[in-house]
């Protein structure tokens, strides 16, 4: 994760320096070796993917390109909102840092799961929920809504897995358990918001300078009040994708670029939104063609 980048723009190797001096661990050496077992823990996870999203966008911006919008998919709205002004990237950094000990904390306590559902709706994924949960008890609930008949669920074992073995029955292509660390996005995150939201007040934010749309309402949001809002909700509220690349085509996107690694979001958005044209810049050779044909565009972390 990040080796492209570092190994050929010296301005993103700065911001891996300044993430290890930060936080104090070999954050870049983990990212280089690409150790799947020490990134596996989200409170490495985390911090790696943001600093290797925010090191991209700031190779983007020393070539010329500039964002018009900015949206972020979970973890991502943290890079979205550095790139949109509110928040400076170190700020940014710790609290991802502490996100993601937060939702370890959670996840050793509280085992839970997660799981793709392929090939239903979210009515049916939101009724098959309701009905585990009433029959069981156990906390199963949609944590993302990332595409059409692409919808991710969370909660515990038990529970995710019963809702599998029924979204089959009712019709799901297929059902894929996914190797997270934590149950994201649901309520058994609830224990730490108060914690995180705390630390969220002590951080200084400043109005959006560049757009920015809320995965949590896929809405703009320009007010402090309402992205320390967000931000605390976010722990357990479902990521809303598919109505925010909708919202950004609405507000006139015509071309978003994925920053960060990988191109999952350049896949979702052919499902949600097959008319706006998403670039990756996960390697160093889709990054090299965004630089040399693009100036301007909606950033999508």
């Amino acid at each position: 994760m990040g080796s492209d980048l570092v190994g050929n723009f010296e301005t993103a190797s700065e911001y891996f320096r300044s993430a290890d001096d930060i936080l104090g661990i070999p954050l870049s050496r983990i990212c280089l070796n690409a150790d799947a077992d020490v990134l596996r823990d989200t409170s490495i996870t985390q911090p790696a993917v943001f600093v290797t999203s925010i090191a991209t966008m700031a190779v983007l911006r020393e070539h010329g390109v500039e964002p018009s919008i900015a949206a972020g998919h979970s973890l991502g709205e943290f890079a979205a909102l550095v790139c949109a002004g509110t928040i400076c990237w170190t700020d940014a950094l710790l609290l991802v840092r502490l996100r993601g000990e937060l939702m370890s904390r959670v996840g050793r306590r509280e085992p839970g799961a997660m799981a793709a559902i392929v090939g239903l709706g979210i009515a049916d994924v939101e009724a098959l929920c309701g009905q585990i949960q009433a029959e069981t008890s156990q906390v199963v609930e949609v944590a993302n809504d990332n595409a059409p008949g692409q919808i991710v669920v969370s909660g515990h074992i038990a529970g995710v897995e019963k809702l599998c073995e029924s979204a089959l029955e009712y019709g799901a292509a297929k059902t894929i358990l996914l190797n997270v660390g934590a149950p994201f996005h649901c309520s058994l995150m609830a224990d730490v918001e108060e914690e995180f939201s705390a630390a969220l007040d002590s951080v200084d934010m400043h109005t959006p300078t560049t757009q920015f749309v809320s995965s949590v309402t896929a809405q703009t949001v320009s007010e402090i009040v309402d992205v320390r809002r967000i931000l605390t909700n976010q722990l357990t509220a479902r990521v809303r994708w598919t109505e925010t690349m909708r919202t950004l085509e609405r507000l006139g996107a015509h071309c978003a670029l994925e920053v960060g690694p990988g191109r999952v979001l350049k896949g979702l958005s052919k499902k949600a939104t097959p008319e706006l044209r998403v670039l990756a810049t996960s390697t160093l050779g889709e990054l090299k063609d965004v630089l040399a044909n693009e100036r301007t565009g909606t950033v999508v972390a």
